[in-house]
């Protein structure tokens, strides 16, 4: 047991300097670079967004790579381009390398990301939700302090406007902050793993092809993924139009509205470990379940309302959904797959997962370009109720879980 939680932390610790890592360069320092060499607002959303096209495409890939040639060489990999491709934002001059630079950096996420939850696999045992819950809390801590940090060497290194020394000085603490996390999993995280030795590369192709084929054809793997990928589709519509709602239709200030996506995140770090451990305890069906309804019902009031206090507490309601929802998915999607398919079973999660994020804020902005909030939100509501009765009637939770 002990062994397995110093693994587990040395796998928190880097998981918190990589995420640090990646939220330092991206908000809000990326749309103002982008902004600061002349992007139109189309161009800053575009350059915002590659990233994450990063992920859809190659989490799977990279999932199933870690399933051949081993967790940790696959993880390293992605901690070296979390480490090292901060530094070449210090050679941008123009939109077009902005765009090439941002695409490379995605895949720092798209492999260290699936992998990393299939090493967490690997060492929870019968406590999978749990563990997978404590350390997302850790990595989303590192994105919550990313962002303020990144924007507070930005205002302090500039006089009245951004200025290139200010962005470049975020780029190098990024870089800075990615070298720790390879530093310190090149240190701590010597477990060995089990690798299949001896195979010749088409007998490698042929295991990376099956077990892709595997796992996708696992209709109940796909729809409990769908679940979150549903569910994320309203974290990244509420991400971009829950502060914009506030200011212009409720009428709050800029503070506000920054408390209100703040207090969501908080309730979901807070909280996820201890769903984790209930649902290992309990099941994790239920809490998906009741997660995807929470969520549903306060996203589709919101647009009723306009308090401060009343909007703060649909917040609430929304953040212990999410944490409901994400405490439970992976490790479920674990339990269905058998151990030599995790990484590709957490690289397909991972895929729909990004899918999610990124439909969400793009159904939003057209839902509400076309109708109004009110229908549009409820649209989108609408869409997470009616997957509930998919999900209970097609999934068979495992009763044993190892």
């Amino acid at each position: 047991m002990t062994k397995i939680l110093s693994s587990f932390a040395a796998l928190c610790t880097v998981g918190f300097f990589a995420r640090f890592s990646y939220a330092l360069a991206r908000s809000p320092v990326l749309p103002l670079f982008a902004l600061y060499l002349g992007a139109g607002p189309e161009a800053i959303g575009f350059a915002v967004g590659i990233s994450t096209v990063t992920g859809i495409f190659f989490k799977l890939p990279s999932g199933a790579l870690s399933d051949i040639i081993g967790r940790k060489k696959t993880m390293l990999i992605g901690l070296f381009v979390f480490a090292f491709t901060p530094f070449s934002y210090l050679f941008i001059k123009d939109y077009n390398l902005l765009i090439v630079i941002r695409f490379i950096h995605g895949f720092a996420t798209a492999v260290y990301g699936p992998v990393s939850m299939a090493v967490v696999i690997d060492v929870a045992g019968s406590k999978k939700g749990e563990m997978l819950s404590w350390f997302s809390s850790v990595t989303i801590i590192g994105n919550l302090i990313g962002a303020p940090v990144g924007g507070f060497i930005l205002h302090s290194m500039s006089a009245g406007s951004p200025s290139l020394s200010g962005f470049q000085t975020v780029y190098i603490v990024s870089g800075i902050a990615g070298m720790a996390s390879l530093l310190i999993a090149l240190k701590l995280l010597v477990h060995k793993e089990r690798i299949e030795k001896g195979n010749s590369l088409k007998e490698s192709y042929k295991r990376f092809l099956s077990g892709i084929k595997e796992v996708i054809s696992d209709r109940q793997v796909l729809i409990t993924s769908n679940m979150e990928g549903l569910q994320n589709m309203t974290v990244g519509a509420l991400e971009a139009f829950l502060p914009v709602y506030a200011v212009t239709v409720a009428g709050l200030n800029e503070f506000q509205a920054g408390l209100l996506w703040g207090i969501q995140v908080l309730v979901t770090i807070l909280s996820k470990p201890v769903m984790g451990k209930t649902s290992d305890r309990y099941g994790r069906k239920p809490l998906i379940t009741a997660g995807i309804m929470l969520c549903a019902l306060s996203f589709g009031v919101i647009p009723l309302l306009h308090n401060f206090y009343l909007l703060m507490i649909a917040a609430i309601v929304f953040g212990f959904g999410e944490a409901f929802v994400t405490s439970s998915s992976a490790a479920l999607v674990a339990d269905m797959c058998k151990e030599k398919h995790f990484g590709t079973a957490m690289g397909t999660f991972g895929t729909i997962f990004d899918i999610g994020h990124a439909s969400g804020p793009i159904l939003a902005g057209l839902l509400i370009a076309q109708f109004n909030y009110l229908y549009s939100f409820w649209i989108m509501a609408a869409i997470l109720l009616l997957s509930v009765p998919v999900f209970i009637a097609s999934v068979k939770e495992p009763s044993i879980r190892e």
